[in-house]
C-alpha cells in the first residue's frame, strides 16, 4: 500500500510535505528535508518499533509514501479518517453491520489486515469521499516513447 502526498516549494526556502488523506503536514529547508521530515513524520505518529517509511520522489509535485509494514500504515489512515469525520468505533461497525466494534478497531489498531476488499470497504464506512486507487509505482511512459517489443521471439531460420 502506498499513499499519494505532495512536496511544493513555498516562499522563501521552505518546501511543503504533505499526506492529506493521512494528516501529515510537514517542511523541510530543500526538497530531499522535507521529503526525509515526511517520512519522520509517519515514524513518530505510528510510533512502532521496526517501523519505517519510505518516501518516493521522482522530481514531480507528488510522493509516494510507502512502509515496511502496510497494515500499520493502512491502521493509522483508517483511524485518522475516522476521527476527521467524528466517528466512534461503535458507528463505524455498525454501518459495517458488525454487531461489535471490537472487529473493526482490530484493523484500526494493525491486529487485523485488511484484504483489498476489505480496506476498500472500511475506508468508504469512515470516508465516503476517499478511493482506493490503483496504479504503478513510476509513471508509464507515453505511447511515443516506448518501445514496440513483440508478442514472442521471432524463430530463426533452420532452428526447430
Amino acid at each position: 500500500m502506498m499513499l499519494i502526498g505532495r512536496l511544493s516549494k513555498e516562499a522563501g526556502t521552505w518546501w511543503a510535505a504533505q499526506a492529506p488523506v493521512a494528516g501529515v503536514y510537514t517542511q523541510g529547508r530543500s526538497r530531499r528535508n522535507a521529503a526525509a521530515m515526511l517520512a519522520d513524520a509517519f515514524e513518530s505518529l505510528i510510533n512502532r518499533p521496526g517501523f519505517k517509511v519510505t518516501v518516493i520522489d521522482d522530481g514531480g509535485d507528488q510522493v509516494l509514501i510507502e512502509a515496511n509494514e502496510p497494515a500499520a500504515l493502512a491502521a493509522y489512515v483508517l483511524k485518522y479518517q475516522r476521527e476527521v469525520h467524528g466517528l466512534s468505533l461503535a458507528q463505524v461497525a455498525k454501518s459495517l453491520g458488525a454487531s461489535s466494534r471490537n472487529a473493526y478497531a482490530r484493523y484500526e489498531q494493525g491486529a487485523s489486515v485488511p484484504t483489498l476488499d476489505k480496506f476498500a470497504e472500511l475506508i468508504r464506512a469512515v470516508a465516503p469521499e476517499v478511493t482506493l486507487m490503483i496504479g504503478t509505482r513510476k509513471p508509464a511512459l507515453p505511447a511515443s516513447r516506448r518501445r514496440a517489443q513483440p508478442a514472442c521471439a521471432p524463430r530463426r531460420r533452420g532452428s526447430a
